[in-house]
């Protein structure tokens, strides 16, 4: 165990944020610390990191055990340049290194040979210091910093660059770079997937995936989450819950246990009821008066259930469009943007939009993305090219660094300047769907959380009522419940959707095309995420045979103008290069397969456990039809988990 929390306690004010919060912390161990804003994610990760004080409760941790946190974007403050710094990771090596440059100086010295003890004192001390260095990494820890800037988007970057010199959100993804590269036995992050493109975030999973410390990650990153975490703790009502496995798994247990709660609460409601009914009764008839004097005392004595917590309060709206669109909603052709007549960040950009339609646009940081948006919104002229919109369009914009607030409005204010026409009570309403109720309409715009401004620009865009929704980063800032709930919006529009999102889960759900644009254009692919990467995947891999299939032939083509049996090379050639590509296939078909097993263990496993638990509860145990039920039910469980074991350890043998 690295750390262990026990029962934390942290107020602000008389207001608890945590009460009684416990978390343990195994080696290797990847956490994912969940909840909705506000929940005290943040507080917790800053109490263990030693940067917040606490009421009560108890940290225990051992003196060995490292640990690194990293800030919600907390950029990096330095006058070094980017290697500068991530060099100054290894300081202990680089003093070393510089000790063992300074003893072999010294073993060449001639005068130093004549000294025999301590001619050998020194070569031994050189061959520790040598190992020590050796074992620490000095020989890796320049690859690793190369490895680490190339996955964090900084491959391109001179090593010289000052960090002064680079954007908020470069800075922050330095600051994850630098702390990747200091690896502690214990990494907690807060929101890492910020200002991360695609490319980015999958390197960055692969990376933690294969981390030899223990993680705890705040995100709301789904997808994330799923593939990286094999633990939830949830933080809600100011108390901890942990489930086992990923985000998805975590769902659907949560939905399990309060439908398993609610049916209970639901059953012993109704027996008091009948309990009570009788007492009511019979309590004045002397033949049943006994036996309702009975039921009484058993109704002081029962244990009631309280009734189960549902889900603490949602935002809920929808997008409903005035008016319908014509079938042709927008063409684009040949549009090229660049700034201040430089070379373009992108040219000969050309797509559609039909009604109904949900498109994503999808690209690397910086190519552009949000500047088409503005290009296409008419806030921003393209140097070339055609932006046509079809009839009675009426386009509504989300933009993510929300420019179109006023910050020194009120909430009120900001909607009832936008729509001057509308009751105060209609505008209260609305605001009470995206929860902001009472006092809460009076604050200034300024004084909102990154959360509470995307909540007000989405009020803003629920009312203008348009048929056309183009939204830029429309899941940033927040929290898992509030991405669902605008999923579930955005799902039921009958409008045309345009949005660019990193977030890969909200890209599955949503997106039926996906548009990626580049320098030079846009490759266009049907469906989700998944089906893009496997498109991608698919695309890579004929190019890699066609090249591989270039290079035989060509080696072929050598070979046959130098042998008399140049057509038995070739026919071998074309063989064996059809035999390593099947080879290749088959080899990733049973990775896919063990990977899939594995799910399926930690979910048959999971439920083993649930199982056994439910067969320990003493209202399970009383019944013997339940208990026979629950029993085959485990058999079952166990029979598939054996076979599911078998079938990975035959695969993993090979």
């Amino acid at each position: 165990m690295l750390l262990q929390v026990s029962g934390i306690i942290k107020r602000f004010g008389v207001d608890p944020i945590l009460d009684g919060v416990n978390l343990q912390i195994l080696e290797r161990e990847r956490i994912g610390l969940v909840g909705v804003n506000g929940a005290g994610k943040s507080t917790l990760l800053k109490i263990i990191a030693g940067e917040m004080s606490y009421d009560g409760g108890q940290i225990f941790k051992s003196k060995e055990t490292t640990l690194g946190y990293l800030a919600q974007n907390s950029g990096l403050q330095s006058d070094r340049s980017i290697w500068e710094e991530m060099m100054h990771v290894f300081e202990h090596l680089t003093q070393t290194e510089a000790e063992l440059r300074q003893m072999e100086h010294d073993i060449a010295d001639p005068a130093l040979m004549e000294d025999e003890k301590q001619y050998a004192d020194l070569l031994e001390r050189y061959a520790r210091r040598s190992d020590w260095f050796k074992d620490h990494g000095g020989y890796e820890m320049e690859t690793r910093i190369r490895s680490v800037l190339h996955g964090m988007g900084f491959g391109e970057f001179s090593p010289d660059t000052p960090i002064g010199t680079l954007s908020g959100g470069q800075k922050t993804r330095l600051a994850l770079a630098r702390i990747l590269l200091q690896a502690p036995d214990l990494l907690m992050l807060d929101e890492p997937t910020n200002y991360l493109d695609i490319a980015t975030l999958t390197w960055l999973e692969d990376y933690l995936r294969g981390y030899s410390g223990a993680l705890l990650v705040v995100s709301h990153d789904r997808y994330f989450l799923d593939r990286l975490v094999t633990t939830i703790v949830e933080i809600e009502r100011h108390r901890s819950k942990k489930y086992t496995g990923n985000y998805s798994r975590y769902m659907e247990l949560k939905a399990a246990e309060y439908e398993s709660q609610m049916k209970q609460y639901e059953k012993q409601q109704d027996e008091i009821a009948k309990m009570e009914d009788f007492v009511q009764k019979n309590i004045v008839r002397a033949s049943t008066t006994k036996r309702a004097q009975s039921r009484r005392k058993a109704l002081e004595k029962m244990d009631r259930l309280d009734k189960p917590l549902g889900d603490l309060k949602k935002a809920h709206f929808s997008f409903q469009p005035a008016v319908m669109s014509g079938k042709e909603v927008l063409r684009v052709d040949q549009l090229s943007v660049a700034y201040d007549e430089g070379s373009p960040l992108f040219r000969n950009v050309s797509f559609d939009l039909r009604r109904g339609e949900t498109v994503a646009l999808i690209g690397p940081n910086g190519i552009g993305k949000s500047t088409m948006l503005k290009c296409l919104t008419g806030s921003l002229r393209p140097a070339e090219g055609d932006i046509q919109w079809g009839t009675k369009v009426q386009i509504g914009y989300y933009d993510q660094e929300q420019t179109g607030l006023n910050p020194s409005n009120t909430v009120l204010e900001e909607l009832w300047s936008a729509y001057p026409g509308m009751e105060e009570a209609r505008i209260r309403t609305v605001l009470g769907n995206f929860l902001f109720s009472g006092d809460d309409v009076l604050k200034k715009i300024s004084s909102l959380s990154g959360g509470e401004k995307a909540r007000v620009s989405l009020s803003k865009l629920m009312l203008k009522e348009a048929n056309v929704l183009i939204l830029d980063e429309p899941t940033n800032h927040l929290d898992l419940f509030a991405k669902e709930v605008l999923e579930a919006a955005l799902m039921d529009y009958e409008g045309t959707l345009l949005f660019i999102s990193h977030d890969r889960y909200f890209l599955n759900k949503m997106a039926e095309r996906i548009v990626e644009l580049h320098p030079g254009g846009t490759e266009h692919y049907l469906g989700n995420y998944d089906d893009y990467v496997e498109k991608k995947e698919e695309l890579e891999e004929i190019a890699r045979e066609a090249a591989e299939s270039r290079q035989l032939s060509s080696k072929s083509t050598a070979s046959s103008a130098a042998s008399t049996h140049s057509g038995v090379v070739e026919k071998s050639g074309a063989a064996s290069f059809e035999a390593d590509k099947q080879a290749k296939r088959e080899e990733r078909n049973r990775q896919r397969r063990q990977e899939a097993l594995e799910e399926e263990i930690a979910k048959l496993e999971t439920e083993i456990t649930a199982l056994e638990e439910q067969m320990a509860l003493p209202e399970v145990y009383q019944d013997y039809m339940k208990l026979q039920e629950l029993q085959q039910s485990l058999e079952d469980h166990k029979a598939q988990l054996a076979k599911a074991y078998e079938e990975w350890e035959n695969l993993a043998m090979g």
